[in-house]
């Protein structure tokens, strides 16, 4: 063999030996960055929320820094029955699987009592008062019906019982009665069917449909003021059957968080 084959042979070889270094090297390195990039990132580790609703702030602290998720206040609102400062909301929800280091979203109840202006409510319908109340950051308490002409017209405005003149300062969230007209010939309404709807949803459609709710029973599964916001009516009394009522009557619901608990609804009246 001559000298310049035998010089070609060892530099083909070489090349092999290097070539194979190189791509040996090219994937370790390619290995180590995409574990460094695991460590760093946390890529793939994720943690489930948990539940902050109800909880103060130094108590929510603590559950995130056990879990691995950062917290952020971005509002408040006022919920008068429930402990000033407690977390009302959180985006994302308790149960999302999110990763490490993921920043919960959170709403907590005012520590100060706002005060709000009572509205003229006098001579609107009931609709339109009920509206208004909401508006002001009220709460529309019982629908009182007396002989009148004009049904669902407001005569009376009422707190705790008696007659609260426009420009009175109340705290947010206070109840306000309505004393309303029921015209003796047309003043009849339905019963709907509040089967599947949560708490505040199934308080509005009674009063949409200018009945009471008598009595409010949550089962073993709501814990908290937050649970029964969640909670959802399985059971009513009176029952929706389609017949008329007279404006003013009552209902009693049953609400729970259980969805075996629930039948599945009828059509909504």
């Amino acid at each position: 063999m001559k000298f310049k084959d035998i010089k070609a042979k060892i530099d083909s070889n070489w090349l092999s030996r290097n070539l194979v270094r190189g791509i040996i090297y090219i994937l370790a390195l390619v290995v180590v960055t995409r574990l460094l990039l695991v460590v760093l990132t946390q890529h793939d580790i994720k943690v489930k929320v948990p539940d902050f609703s109800g909880k103060t702030l130094v108590e929510a602290t603590r559950t995130a820094n056990r879990t691995g998720v950062k917290l952020h206040v971005v509002d408040s609102v006022y919920v008068n029955r429930m402990r000033k400062g407690a977390i009302f909301a959180q985006n994302p929800n308790a149960g999302t699987k999110v990763k490490r280091g993921r920043t919960i979203y959170l709403t907590t109840n005012a520590m100060r009592t706002r005060q709000v202006v009572m509205p003229d409510l006098v001579g609107l319908s009931m609709r339109q008062a009920k509206s208004e109340i909401a508006s002001r950051g009220l709460v529309l308490g019982e629908l009182v019906y007396v002989p009148d002409m004009a049904t669902n017209n407001v005569l009376d405005q009422m707190y705790k019982g008696k007659p609260v003149a426009k420009g009175t300062m109340l705290d947010a969230g206070s109840v306000i009665d309505l004393k309303l007209g029921l015209n003796q010939y047309d003043g009849y309404t339905l019963v709907p069917d509040l089967t599947g709807d949560k708490y505040l949803e199934a308080v509005n459609r009674v009063h949409d449909n200018s009945l009471n709710v008598s009595k409010l029973m949550f089962d073993s599964t709501v814990k908290s003021y937050s649970d029964s916001l969640n909670a959802f009516v399985y059971k009513q009394v009176p029952p929706a059957t389609g017949r008329q009522v007279r404006m003013g009557g009552t209902i009693r619901l049953q609400l729970t968080l259980d969805k075996n608990k629930i039948n599945p609804p009828s059509a909504k009246q």
